[in-house]
């Protein structure tokens, strides 16, 4: 069952007295168990033939599809630090984040800026430097797979490794295709001007990504949506943060469907065509990010130690 909870926090902005009022949410749990699992297994399922056999097998399927929910299982007040920690990895609410400058690229960065204007990061959030940290370490995980090959060694651990590494970073690719994930407007319209009437109460967020999608999405319409595959050119973390303001252009299209009731009852053909592909884009993410991470692999780095 969905918790949510809310607090605000403003902020001036010299230059151009601008004064938000904001409510940083503690973030929900992003498509919930179906459509986590959803996002990893069509990703998998869809990795180009080039890619190491093993991660084709049915059983690496299993595991990263497995894997999708993996973090918010680690959201239970039986884990309270564990919870608290990384619970921000799972959003990122633009407004305030934009507010403080272009996003740099090493999460230290962000949070020293976020501190500095008497905010905290967990109440912004975290996602894009969680997921880019993510990948960096299935990346040297599969370039550790290419040496161990290379010198006839097991490869299993490795690619235990890789399998956990591809699911896990799945959970933050699907979360961010999700456009409430981006937004301070997280579960109920929080801004002053509200001038379309969208909800301003609390459970939006629970009723389209949790029953709606549990009951009314199907893996095989979704997969007709996906893209087709490609290496992702440039940096990894500018892509992954573009990837992330596409989304957030779609969160009024999300409280347009609500306040239409298209979130209820199987919702209309249209709610669904947008879900499935919002689904889609995360998995299309997913299988791009991890195809990128194993050719990325395969370039020389000359260590440090």
């Amino acid at each position: 069952m969905e918790i949510f909870s809310s607090h605000s926090f403003s902020r001036q902005l010299a230059a151009g007295a601008l004064i938000l009022t904001l409510f940083a949410p503690v973030p929900s749990f992003g498509w919930g168990n179906e459509g986590h699992r959803m996002v990893n297994r069509l990703a998998a399922s869809a990795l180009p033939a080039d890619v190491p056999a093993f991660l084709k097998s049915q059983s690496a399927i299993n595991e990263i599809e497995y894997l999708g929910p993996e973090p918010d299982r680690w959201r239970s007040h039986a884990e309270p630090e564990l919870s608290a920690a990384q619970a921000p990895e799972h959003f990122l609410d633009l407004e305030p984040a934009d507010a403080l400058g272009p996003l740099p690229h090493k999460r230290l960065d962000f949070e020293s800026a976020v501190f500095a204007h008497g905010q905290r990061p967990e109440k912004v959030g975290l996602q894009p430097w969680e997921t880019d940290e993510v990948w960096q370490r299935l990346k040297a995980a599969m370039r550790e797979y290419r040496r161990q090959l290379a010198a006839k060694e097991d490869t299993h651990p490795v690619e235990q490794a890789i399998l956990f590494y591809s699911g896990w970073l799945g959970h933050y690719v699907g979360d961010g295709s999700q456009p409430l994930h981006t937004t301070i407007n997280y579960d109920g319209w929080v801004l002053k001007e509200n001038p379309n009437g969208f909800t301003t109460e609390h459970g939006i967020h629970w009723r389209f990504e949790g029953p709606f999608v549990g009951a009314s999405i199907k893996s095989e319409d979704v997969a007709k949506k996906m893209t087709d595959p490609k290496v992702i050119s440039g940096d990894i973390f500018d892509s992954y943060v573009a990837y992330l303001r596409h989304t957030a252009t779609f969160v009024d299209q999300v409280y347009a469907f609500d306040k239409a009731g298209a979130f209820v009852n199987g919702g209309t053909p249209e709610s669904r065509a947008f879900t499935e592909e919002r689904l889609a884009a995360g998995a299309s993410e997913l299988r791009d990010l991890i195809y990128t991470a194993w050719i990325d692999s395969a370039q020389p780095v000359q260590d440090r130690y």
